[in-house]
């Protein structure tokens, strides 16, 4: 790293809390080392109390860009200038691009997962999937699946602070799209059930199963999942959640949120550099194996 940071280096962030897990710095560094471009890639630990600030030193540093991860994806739009039209209807933002001085706020999630099931030869479209989370990154899949043309979606969220969010989805998707959505309460186990049974996927986007939920799960056994029913998760650290565990358990086709953090990543450094990663090279750097 020390032989080609110069004088020229362009600086990209990171903007996070908690952040030192990630494996976005590695990622994105060597992706620029290998394709020999002038770029570096940090990560900050930035929460909502200092996000405000974290973004105006963006646009004076005259950085790139930079990603934005929980806690900030729902919250960091109102300190843009611009929204791309995924992003406004997600109401996140996980990418933000310095356009000479205009700071334009865009999601690479949803694409990002839907390339990683298709990477996997899973094709999720004219099917049903049910998906657990109505947070940022579960919204941004929910609205890339209805409008890549999933037939049907059963969205399940506890009664917390995302439910209105949740809500909000389900009208976008029905208004924009073809897509047969409905919102469920998460507690309602016997309906979690009866949703998967009868569903190709089951996606779980929320952040159950990542530090400090390590260990824990949504679905509370296995016996909720058949063998041939494909279970993706978006938590990556650790590889195998609790979730993830019960479904390998079942028989179940399963996938970590590692591709969909490659690929999102992907079309971030898209945005930024107009150069895509070279993808083959990532999966080897990442140890990204499918099952």
């Amino acid at each position: 790293m020390a032989e080609r940071i110069t004088g020229h280096t362009e600086l990209i962030g990171l903007m996070a809390y908690p952040i030192r897990h990630s494996s976005s710095p590695a990622m994105h560094n060597e992706a620029f080392a290998t394709l020999g471009l002038d770029y570096a890639y940090l990560a900050f630990e930035v929460d909502n109390s200092t996000l405000e600030d974290a973004v105006k030193g963006l646009r004076a540093l005259k950085m790139v860009g930079s990603n934005v991860s929980m806690p900030n994806k729902t919250v960091v739009g109102q300190y843009l200038d611009e929204l791309s039209p995924a992003a406004k209807m997600a109401g996140a933002v996980n990418t933000i691009v310095n356009d000479n001085g205009k700071l334009i706020g865009h999601i690479t999630d949803g694409i990002g997962y839907m390339q990683s099931l298709k990477d996997n030869d899973i094709d999720v479209i004219g099917k049903k999937m049910t998906i657990a989370g109505a947070g940022g990154a579960a919204t941004a899949i929910e609205i890339q699946a209805a409008l890549d043309g999933v037939k049907e979606m059963s969205i399940f969220n506890i009664k917390d602070k995302f439910w209105a969010n949740a809500e909000e989805t389900v009208k976008k998707i029905r208004e924009n799209t073809d897509c047969i959505v409905n919102l469920y309460d998460l507690d309602d186990k016997d309906k979690l059930r009866e949703e998967i049974a009868d569903s190709y996927l089951f996606a779980q986007a929320t952040g159950v199963g990542m530090k400090p939920l390590e260990g824990q799960t949504v679905v509370p056994d296995e016996t909720y999942f058949r063998p041939d029913l494909i279970v993706t998760d978006t938590v990556y650290a650790p590889r195998e959640t609790e979730t993830l565990r019960l479904a390998k358990k079942a028989g179940c086709k399963t996938m970590n949120g590692l591709g969909m953090m490659l690929f999102q990543g992907d079309a971030a450094f898209h945005l930024w550099t107009g150069k895509h990663m070279p993808i083959d090279h990532m999966k080897e750097v990442l140890d990204i194996k499918y099952d």
